[in-house]
């Protein structure tokens, strides 16, 4: 019997989801603010209240649309099914709350004239509708918030048709088999927990190798049908970045919900945490342009990314349970002894210093040794890259006394440098191994040496004497070729790298602190002739790592590279090997352009503004870079001494006693520093300023000594020594002549008189002093140009110190290149750039 107290409704909210189409009579949507625009299928929701008592109560009205103005009823009339009348109780509280989500949900009213129908009879449905402001936002509303709104008690029906509904990954296929040999696209007999099993999601990593290959397939089930996921990655990378960067990964929730479009336009929902050890580990291969549908091709050197993988999967599996499934791996055995195999952690065995050593090695020097010997166990190549002046040609000189007492040196060793290095092996060799029998290919008589190169272990020559003699060096087969100072064939295309990669040896290493100056086509070059293929060709390497590095940014793939070559590179810091070198003070000293100087470099840098412009308009940046350089040049000249500029205008000038910044300094502060007993070397790029410096220090009778590109190379051990000795306190040095391999500790003082592009080309000219051996203290003086070109400059070399920490330090910071707004920079005004 009917009462006449109120009866307590219990409330639920309801949301309806319906994709509209020509099938429904419907034309479009119409522009309407503030809807995006829509195709010729429109989705729309319906939001009711619901209310049910008992005795069979129920009741139900749409949501409100607007609150404005209105105040709900808090109880309603209501009848039951033998049509007595009751008074149901309304929860006013929920319902304001549910309000509340539709509103966070971006749910927004829309009008029925909206919507676009072929005949007035077509139009269905009731009028209180909703929808978001783009089509798209309702695969996120599904996928992301429908879970969360029927946990809260939220009633959620799609009705058939929906285009946006998702459904989960039933299986992940990544199938492990690594000695079926199996043809590239034969599938493998799926191996899955049972269908239907709660949770279960069968993952299997497949490799089949052939031809020294490895073929991966990456797979989802979904509804059944097995679909490669790849293709379904790919859109995913190009919406939202965070996945292309390391740290952004790092700190995606594992549970977070990701959706994917399958073929058809279906969506698939996962959580994270698969995605996550998949696409860190395999993105460049995924997004990879030239791959075409199917598996993953990869080499023997991908193993440790492969066993990255494999180790990432089975903690998903250990530390979660339930949606993340469980892993099923066949066969991984062969393919993990393959990546322990590669793994710098399970590689070099100690050694001990060989028999007739003629220094006593450090620690890190014998672990240099012993890795030595495990590439060349391995037969892998690699790059000997510690900080300058931490004895790599020592090592390397071990590691050959090694081989020659064990009986392996039974071909000989060529070591290839630049001309300037060749005293310090001939030095280095007599002191450290000197039971090696050691030939100098050097002179109009090395022709008559080269039938004695079989009778020696080591073999010295220069990458520009190679160039010459390569028909008849490439004749003869090698033990070991190594590339001193290897950063010379950073240019795959010259002449230089084309000829050591003719050269017959069985196994190759690199010498230098530098192996990447500028960009990662450098490091490409380097490897090149270490292990050809490691990296792809040239055309694959830029596509694949340099441009998405350099260009994009991409965290995530400068980790890649990272971990994919920093086995094969021996990498080891000053402060971290050798604390007991002596401290290294570092100062920049500005000089002020003033007077004629000034109004020269504003005049030049006007001309070459013009020019800049000029060649970009007509170019490009990549057509026209030696026009910009050849701009750029002359400033810096500017800024060294108006002698340098060519032209009337700068020699009438000069000649009538501009003023000269950097010499007016020097002429002062070398004076003070050889009163103080101090002994110098002086860099400069610009042979022709080394050139005014000893005139003027010749002036003041301040004896000096130099070493250019002009120094003959019979004499230029002779002048190295003399400094060595203590015969002359200034040492005048042309940064690529003398910037690399020499052994000057005899210096205490290095003064920069311009800087380069590249910070770790000056790095490389200050070891010269600051290195073992040293035991003063090291001062080091860069000068700089106040405002100008010059102080631009020291801001993109800390981008390029970046790039190389990037990829062969321990951070994940990548490097800008060259760019138009950096020119802009460059040639911005004196008053303006010294802002």
């Amino acid at each position: 019997m009917p009462s006449s107290d109120p009866v307590p409704g219990r409330f639920r909210p309801r949301l309806s989801l319906r994709t509209l189409d020509r099938g429904d009579g419907l034309l479009g949507l119409r522009p309407h603010e503030p809807f995006g625009p829509r195709g010729p299928a429109v989705t729309v929701a319906c939001i009711d209240w619901l209310y049910t008592a008992e005795g069979g109560l129920r009741w139900q009205t749409p949501a409100p649309r607007s609150v404005l103005g209105t105040r709900p009823a808090p109880q309603v009339a209501v009848s039951d099914a033998q049509g007595d009348a009751w008074t149901l109780g309304r929860d006013l509280a929920a319902e304001a709350e549910a309000l509340d989500t539709v509103r966070a949900l971006g749910l927004i009213p829309l009008p029925a004239e909206a919507l676009q129908w072929r005949s007035p009879e077509a139009a269905q449905g009731p009028d209180e509708l909703w929808s978001l402001q783009q089509e798209d936002f309702f695969g996120d509303l599904w996928a992301e918030q429908v879970p969360g709104l029927q946990a809260r008690g939220w009633l959620v029906v799609a009705h058939p048709g929906f285009a946006h509904e998702s459904v989960p990954v039933e299986r992940w296929h990544v199938h492990l088999d690594a000695d079926t040999g199996e043809e590239l696209g034969r599938e493998p007999e799926p191996r899955s927990l049972p269908r239907g099993t709660p949770g279960a999601a069968v993952k299997s990593l497949r490799l089949a190798r052939r031809e020294g290959a490895w073929l991966l397939t990456l797979g989802v089930e979904i509804d059944g049908e097995r679909l490669d996921l790849a293709p379904l990655l790919a859109p995913l990378l190009k919406k939202d970045r965070r996945w292309l960067d390391a740290r952004q990964i790092a700190a995606i929730d594992d549970d977070e919900p990701i959706v994917l479009r399958a073929p058809g336009g279906r969506r698939v929902h996962t959580p994270a945490a698969p995605l996550k050890a998949i696409i860190g580990s395999m993105v460049d291969l995924i997004t990879d342009p030239r791959r075409a549908e199917g598996p993953l091709r990869l080499s023997n050197w991908d193993a440790e990314r492969v066993e990255g993988l494999r180790l990432a999967l089975l903690h998903t599996q250990a530390a979660r349970a339930g949606p993340h499934g469980a892993w099923q791996l066949k066969g991984e055995a062969g393919l993990h002894a393959l990546a322990q195999r590669l793994s710098r952690h399970a590689g070099p065995r100690p050694v001990m210093p060989p028999a007739g050593l003629g220094l006593n090695l450090r620690p890190y020097q014998l672990d240099g040794v012993a890795w030595l010997q495990y590439l060349r166990e391995q037969h892998l190549g690699g790059i000997l890259a510690d900080d300058m002046g931490l004895g790599k040609t020592a090592q390397a000189l071990a590691h050959l006394l090694i081989e020659q007492q064990a009986g392996r040196l039974d071909r000989p060793a060529l070591v290839v440098m630049p001309t300037s290095l060749v005293f310090n092996w001939q030095a280095e060799a007599r002191r450290v191994a000197p039971g090696l029998r050691v030939l100098t290919l050097d002179g109009p008589q090395r022709q008559a040496d080269f039938g004695r190169i079989a009778e020696h272990d080591l073999v010295l020559t220069t990458y520009p004497l190679l160039l010459r003699d390569i028909l008849s060096l490439q004749a003869r087969a090698f033990h070991l070729v190594i590339l001193d100072e290897a950063q010379t064939v950073k240019n795959a295309a010259s002449r230089t790298a084309s000829a050591v990669r003719r050269l017959d040896t069985r196994h190759r290493l690199c010498l230098t602190g530098t192996p990447l100056e500028n960009h990662l086509g450098e490091l490409w070059a380097q490897f090149d002739f270490l292990m050809p293929g490691f990296l792809g060709d040239a055309r694959h390497f830029k596509r694949h790592w340099r441009d998405p590095i350099e260009v994009n940014g991409e965290s995530l793939r400068a980790r890649l590279l990272a971990q994919r070559v920093r086995p094969f590179i021996l990498r080891r810091r000053k402060v971290d090997v050798a604390p007991e070198l002596p401290p290294r003070t570092e100062m920049i000293r500005r000089v002020t352009l003033q007077g004629a100087q000034r109004d020269l470099y504003e005049s030049v840098r006007v001309a070459a503004d013009k020019q800049v412009r000029r060649v970009l308009e007509r170019s490009g940046l990549a057509g026209g870079l030696i026009s910009v350089l050849d701009a750029l040049l002359k400033l810096r000249q500017v800024c060294c001494d108006p002698a340098l500029v060519k032209g009337p205008a700068s020699a009438a000038a000069t000649a009538a006693g501009m003023p000269r910044a950097k010499i007016e300094l020097l002429r002062e502060l070398l004076p003070e520093l050889v009163d103080e007993g101090r002994r110098v070397l002086v860099f400069s790029q610009f042979t022709e300023m080394l050139g005014l410096i000893e005139d003027e220090l010749s002036a003041l009778g301040l004896p000096t000594l130099s070493l250019t590109g002009q120094t003959p190379p019979g004499e230029r051990g002779m002048v190295v020594q003399r400094f060595q000795d203590g015969e002359v306190p200034i040492f005048l040095v042309s940064l690529k002549a003398g910037g690399t391999g020499l052994n000057l500790t005899a210096a205490d003082t290095v003064i920069h008189v311009d800087p380069w592009w590249n910070p770790a080309v000056e790095a490389q000219a200050t070891a010269r002093a600051h290195r073992l051996g040293q035991t003063q203290p090291v001062f080091v003086y860069q000068l700089i140009a106040e405002g100008s070109i010059e102080e631009r400059m020291l801001e993109l070399q800390s981008r390029k110190a970046a790039l190389a920490d990037g990829v062969l330090g321990h951070d994940e910071a990548g490097a800008a290149k060259f760019s138009a707004a950096d020119l802009q920079h460059l040639l911005a005004p004196l008053d303006v750039a010294a802002d």
